[in-house]
């Protein structure tokens, strides 16, 4: 389904005449294409699932958002607005980011359902949330509120 979404996001924004959302669904599709072809030789022929196109879609927002932050320093502005305007387009095929609050309701009863009773357990905790919330959340932010909560 999500594939489908890109390919139809390219014909639409190809029709639109915006270069910004063409130039970004592709490079969207050229690493879908690249992963899938490491996928075949993993021995899974129709390439990666959903889940682990939402992995890859968050990771390349992540690294828009780290070179965002260099641009700026190094006073680089417009190449920083470009960032921004590609996190919009990847965003678009993203389901809601939950914030802290609701990452903290989730770890709260998730840690409570498998029953982690400390630090020790941060793993599970942690394969848990990537299983159930791929693409929802950031992984590193969801590990600290994790940690924080176990210690307790």
């Amino acid at each position: 389904m999500l594939r489908t979404r890109l390919n139809e996001a390219l014909k639409e924004a190809m029709r639109a005449k915006d270069q910004r959302a063409v130039a970004t669904v592709r490079l969207i599709l050229a690493a879908l294409k690249d992963r899938d072809i490491a996928a075949r030789g993993r021995g899974i022929p129709d390439g990666i699932d959903e889940t682990e196109i939402l992995s890859m879609l968050q990771t390349m927002v992540k690294q828009r958002r780290e070179s965002i932050e260099l641009y700026e320093q190094g006073g680089r502005i417009e190449l920083a607005q470009q960032e921004r305007e590609e996190i919009t387009v990847i965003e678009r095929f993203m389901p809601k980011q939950l914030d802290d609050e609701e990452i903290r309701a989730v770890v709260a009863a998730l840690a409570e359902e498998i029953g982690a009773a400390g630090v020790k357990d941060m793993g599970r905790v942690m394969a848990e949330l990537r299983s159930r919330y791929a693409g929802q959340m950031d992984f590193a932010r969801a590990s600290g509120i994790v940690r924080e909560k176990l210690a307790c």
